[in-house]
């Protein structure tokens, strides 16, 4: 019988049996050890990828910052806690921003060992012949003279001879035991596919660091521009302006763009009724200054045709029509002239207008309406458009007077007009009915000695977006190399090869040679016994006057 032990006795044995604490060291180390993991290293990826959802699911701040406005106001419980979470911020966010750091890190502690290695294995020697070659996957024999009179080649020759064959094959060789009567070569091909792989990795560093570089440096603006009218790459000068987080107002390149003509071409094919009148080509005919008291240059501008000045590009995203207003006010003074940028709203350029004239006095002025590109009228009803072109434009617009609010410094939408607290002159609920300006009547006073509004033309407007990137072309480059790489890794063999002479006597006692060969892939490999093929036929063809007789076993084929 077994005798009991005592409690005592128990725990001196788990305390035995405990493994000892691995300490900070040892902590750190196998942590790294983790991180560093090819599996870490794929599921960092996959958790970015899944990290990167939000950002198409939510309004982001960076692209439209009134869009999570109105999304937190429309969501008054949920909105404040996703905006809490920085989900409007995604890329920015503190967790998006760990897992890309520890991605870039595993990535980096993946690749620099592999390579070392990899160095390393590309510099040592073949390994030797195994002692029985015979056991490899695939195997060979060829037995060289004793037919025809042909003499056979002495075991050395006909190694050196395999050797400098293999060598032309892209095998890299080592020879082995010369002299000893059974001499071998030891072959190695296929040491880029592992390149390969280690390229694909680094392309991928290559990826993360150039849209690092991107939205650290780079910038995205907006810029409305009429007809006549210039821009100049500065920041007072955007509409809009979103930079990255390390960038420099300074680093802007100082070139000018001036808007000479918009062109916008529609279907008149009056076969297809259901196409008639859809917008079928946009073309810019532009200005540009590459630098202050620079040579001017003529651009043409068009939809997926972009310009580039020093690898900022500018694309054409947007158009439409800006009708030129003149307002004047209750003291006859000329408060606003010029052109106000609408809205297409529909196909037929419907456009809404919205003005707001603050130096109106007494009081300031605002006016929202519609622009009908060629407005038709049946039966007295009201105008609207039936046709893209400008054929016979008018305004339909509703008037207000009153504070517009823009004296106490909030930032307010310019496409948007406010009218709580504003008095109406104007519109259809009204009993003086909406300002109608057209080809007829292009000029109307406002009640009670408002002033007046005139409409005196159109003009044609473009929207530019104006982008620049600096880690653009080197994540373009690292996407090829890592393309490369992949293509490497994927359809390069890695292989090893042996051949082995010994020399024998035929049944009829002639000397002969006896050629064995055997071959092995790293890792799977459909195509080796097609290389043992093609070994077989070298061989023969090289031996051709040598009386190369073959006999062979394949791997299917031993017992």
């Amino acid at each position: 019988m077994t005798k009991a032990r005592t409690p005592r006795e128990r725990k001196a044995q788990r305390s035995a049996l405990e493994v000892p604490a691995l300490g900070p060291v040892g902590m750190a180390r196998w942590a790294w050890r983790q991180l560093t993991k090819m599996s870490t290293a794929l599921v960092l990826l996959l958790l970015l990828a899944i990290a990167a959802v939000p950002g198409s699911l939510f309004p982001q701040r960076v692209q439209d910052p009134d869009a999570v406005a109105d999304y937190i106001k429309a969501n008054p419980v949920m909105g404040p806690w996703l905006d809490r979470f920085q989900l409007f911020d995604v890329f920015s966010s503190y967790w998006f921003s760990a897992i890309y750091l520890l991605l870039f890190i595993s990535l980096v502690g993946c690749v620099i060992p592999r390579a070392l290695q990899h160095f390393k294995a590309w510099r040592s020697k073949p390994p030797r012949t195994p002692r029985r070659i015979s056991r490899l996957p695939q195997y060979r024999k060829v037995m060289l003279g004793g037919r025809d009179g042909a003499e056979a080649p002495t075991p050395d020759d006909a190694v050196e001879q395999a050797a400098a064959a293999l060598k032309k094959r892209g095998y890299r060789v080592q020879v082995q035991d010369l002299g000893t009567g059974a001499p071998s070569v030891a072959a190695e091909r296929g040491m880029l596919k592992e390149v390969g792989n280690i390229l694909f990795h680094v392309a991928l560093l290559g990826v993360l660091i150039s849209v690092a570089a991107g939205s650290l440096f780079g910038y995205k603006g907006q810029k409305v521009i009429v007809e006549g009218e210039s821009f100049v790459n500065t920041l007072v000068d955007y509409d809009s302006f979103n930079p990255g987080t390390n960038f420099n107002a300074d680093w802007l390149n100082p070139f000018s763009v001036t808007l000479n003509s918009f062109e916008a071409t529609f279907n008149r094919d009056t076969s297809d009724p259901d196409h008639y009148g859809q917008p079928t080509d946009f073309n810019a005919d532009l200005t540009v200054r590459d630098s202050p008291g620079a040579d001017p240059q003529d651009v043409h501008l068009a939809v997926n045709k972009p310009l580039n000045v020093d690898g900022t590009k500018v694309y054409l995203v947007g158009n439409g029509y800006a009708p030129v207003i003149r307002v004047k006010d209750g003291k006859g003074d000329v408060a606003y002239e010029g052109p106000v940028v609408t809205v297409p709203s529909d196909s037929v350029y419907t456009s809404s207008l919205t003005l707001k004239v603050p130096d109106a006095r007494p009081d300031q002025l605002g006016f929202v309406g519609l622009l009908l590109p060629t407005a038709v009228s049946q039966d007295g009803s009201i105008p609207k458009s039936v046709d893209p072109g400008l054929n016979n434009p008018a305004l339909i617009l509703s008037s207000y007077t009153g504070d517009l609010g823009l004296d106490g410094g909030q930032p307010q939408n310019v496409y948007v007009l406010d009218t709580q607290g504003l008095t109406e002159l104007n519109s259809m609920s009204n009993s003086n009915g909406p300002i109608l300006l057209d080809g007829e009547h292009r000029k109307v006073d406002l009640p009670d000695s408002n002033g007046s509004i005139e409409f005196l033309d159109v003009k044609r407007y473009v929207g530019l977006d104006v982008h620049s990137d600096p880690g653009r072309i080197p994540a373009f480059v690292s996407f090829l190399v890592a393309f490369g790489g992949l293509i490497m890794s994927l359809f390069i063999a890695r292989r090893r090869a042996w051949v082995r002479a010994t020399e024998t006597e035929d049944a009829q006692g002639v000397r002969c040679t006896v050629l064995e060969y055997g071959l092995l892939a790293r890792g799977e490999d459909h195509r080796l016994g097609a290389e043992a093929e093609k070994l077989t036929a070298l061989w023969t063809s090289l031996w051709e006057d040598r009386g190369v007789r073959e006999y062979h076993l394949k791997s299917s084929d031993k017992a």
